[in-house]
């Protein structure tokens, strides 16, 4: 189906009904239902019917440019591995998604680790999301799905990395997770990276005060709702002009440049391999090392070419 086509004002309405209809069903389903913790959730009639909403946000809000899904094997397993961007509502993910669906269509299994707090927070979300093929990080269900020969796309530096200050919006910031590598090298299964240029800039972070605020949590202060958020940002960004805490915004208007990134092939795999922390280590700093170098080269195209941050 071509998602692209010319959109006119009905359209668009439609479109949009469509997205709160859906999302207004996930939030009234049970909460025993939808939890991530199950791969028979996804479903593809849902995705169908997102498309034409995630289409007018790809090529009208963030008018996005995208390259390399060449690097991606027609079929079989593999793993994606991403840089986070963009904080809660992480437009460089929901567009490439939806670029995963244009390409391979929505009977092509695949899914996308989640932060479990979104389901207590966030549940009508979460629900919504889960039917598209999102799951809890669990390592059970990831080796599940890749043996059922589907693409997981993961991105290890989680809260750290979609909150990351914006001084660091052009570098790669796994914070040390390396869980991911054991998993590639346990189930023998190459690593595609997706990275983006843009997408750190629809809000602006500042600084994480969650250290300080972790210390007065120690002295008897609770967190809200009884939830250790793990992060807590202040940002410069929609709806709220400036915001404390990893609260939902709106991202603003830039222009987003996605891209898939060539394979990495490890030397050796398997359950020997995983377990050696040394190669584990040297695995891991190959992939931050070659996903950085294409990050600087796809910061180089596009901010040498005059990157405008918005057309609006």
């Amino acid at each position: 189906m071509n998602y692209r086509q010319p959109q006119t004002l009905v359209s668009i309405i439609q479109s949009a009904i469509a997205f709160a209809d859906l999302y207004r069903k996930a939030s009234l389903a049970s909460s025993t239902t939808l939890t991530g913790w199950s791969l028979d959730d996804r479903d593809p009639q849902i995705i169908e019917q997102l498309m034409p909403f995630f289409g007018l946000v790809y090529q009208y809000y963030f008018r996005v440019q995208t390259d390399g899904w060449e690097n991606i094997p027609k079929k079989g397993k593999v793993l994606l591995i991403g840089s986070h961007n963009g904080g809660l509502a992480a437009p460089d993910t929901v567009m490439m998604t939806y670029d995963w669906f244009r390409q391979f269509g929505t009977e092509r299994l695949a899914y996308a680790l989640m932060e479990p707090k979104i389901w207590q927070v966030f549940p009508g979300l979460a629900r919504l999301a889960t039917q598209v093929g999102t799951i809890h990080p669990h390592p059970d269900l990831v080796r599940a799905a890749l043996r059922r020969d589907a693409a997981v796309l993961i991105y290890p530096g989680g809260v750290k990395d979609v909150f990351r200050p914006h001084h660091l919006r052009n570098k790669i910031y796994f914070h040390g997770h390396k869980g991911f590598i054991k998993l590639a090298l346990q189930e023998e299964v190459p690593i595609i990276p997706f990275i983006s240029h843009g997408a750190h800039s629809t809000l602006i972070v500042l600084a994480d005060i969650y250290p300080q605020l972790q210390q007065l949590h120690k002295l008897g202060m609770p967190w809200l709702g009884d939830i250790d958020p793990g992060i807590f940002p202040i940002y410069l960004g929609l709806p709220w002009g400036i915001s404390f805490g990893p609260l939902p915004n709106i991202p603003l208007p830039i222009e987003l440049h996605t891209r898939v990134c060539p394979p990495i092939v490890f030397d050796r795999y398997g359950e020997e391999a995983s377990h050696d922390r040394e190669y584990v280590d040297r695995c891991y700093r190959l992939v931050c090392t070659r996903m950085q170098q294409e990050l600087d080269r796809l910061i180089e195209e596009e901010e040498g070419s005059g990157f405008k941050p918005c057309c609006f």
